[in-house]
């Protein structure tokens, strides 16, 4: 594998627009003709190395459409972890916050991409796992100062629960992807302005409220109604190429996708977030940054790879 030199010294922004609390992994994919089946083995192109990880991904997507943008997160003192800080620099994003575990190696995601476009996804978290809330707490000034926070949950959770309260208390907004999907406590819910989940996330996580199996609320109209119920502000669900849903307080609106050709998903969801927190930072309305996101999310689709594939504010002209 290619050895990185250390990036040189970047200071961090001090009032970033979007700070994202999550995750940094290097990305290693392959294409597939098709996904094995349990116990077979097919074969794969060459391995390709990407910078990736939801968390540098939501980074990286907000701050190439030109967001003042920072990451708290946590990578190894590795090759990954070097390619990471300097993908990260190079995009803009501010890595004040980026730590560096000197125990635990780079978070690893590995992927593999089928002939249609759609992946499989395994990650070895590694350093993620050592992002804690006293490094939170540390950063609380840029939580405070930003006007949106952006989460996942590639994380441990008390420290996405810690992210969340820091920026509720703040004042600042909380944008939430629920994925992985995992069960929420009622109070990071209550702070979500939006809690994004596409519909895999949303039957998963109304299924853990209701016991039923997933199947409370058959339409994305229904989970978005559900999903509100158990207390964010408002909720996104993503649909893939039929676009997204926005449900608020001032309604339900459904965002249609442009008609593409997928070429890799990988990251797609990562680009609508980082976009809709930009968006929301600037002011937008939610159905508004939603329309927007969607643009992201369906030229993403168009690229191979993560990070690579992601546009920026000019591709959208």
């Amino acid at each position: 594998m290619t050895t990185h030199p250390a990036p040189p010294a970047h200071p961090a922004r001090p009032h970033p627009e979007v700070l994202v609390v999550g995750s940094a992994n290097a990305d290693l994919v392959t294409g597939v003709e098709r996904h094995p089946a349990p116990g077979e083995t097919v074969l794969g192109s060459d391995l390709a190395v990407h910078p990736g990880g939801k968390g540098a991904n939501q980074a990286v997507a907000a701050a190439r459409l030109g967001a003042a943008t920072g990451l708290l997160a946590r990578v190894g003192d590795d090759a990954h972890g070097r390619l990471l800080t300097a993908s990260l620099r190079e995009a803009g994003v501010a890595t004040g916050w980026l730590l560096t575990s000197r125990t635990a190696p780079t978070g690893v995601a590995l992927i593999a991409v089928d002939a249609g476009g759609a992946n499989t996804i395994v990650v070895s978290p590694g350093a993620n796992a050592r992002l804690t809330p006293a490094d939170v707490a540390a950063a609380g000034e840029a939580l405070a100062a930003a006007s949106v926070v952006s989460l996942q949950l590639e994380v441990a959770l008390e420290t996405v629960s810690a992210a969340a309260a820091a920026a509720a208390a703040a004042g600042t907004r909380v944008v939430l992807n629920a994925s992985p999907p995992a069960a929420l406590p009622p109070e990071v819910l209550a702070a979500c302005d939006p809690l994004v989940v596409n519909e895999h996330e949303a039957r998963l996580l109304l299924a853990g409220e209701s016991g039923a199996g997933g199947e409370r609320g058959g339409d994305p109209a229904g989970w978005a109604d559900g999903l509100r119920r158990l207390g964010p502000r408002s909720v996104v669900v993503t649909l893939g190429a039929g676009g997204a849903l926005a449900a608020s307080a001032e309604g339900t609106a459904h965002v249609p996708a442009p008609a593409v050709v997928a070429v890799d998903s990988t990251g797609a969801g990562d680009a609508f977030t980082g976009a809709l927190a930009w968006r929301l930072a600037r002011g937008d309305t939610l159905a508004d940054a939603v329309r927007l996101a969607v643009r992201v999310g369906a030229l993403t689709v168009t690229r191979a790879g993560a990070q690579p594939s992601f546009p920026t504010a000019a591709d959208l002209d």
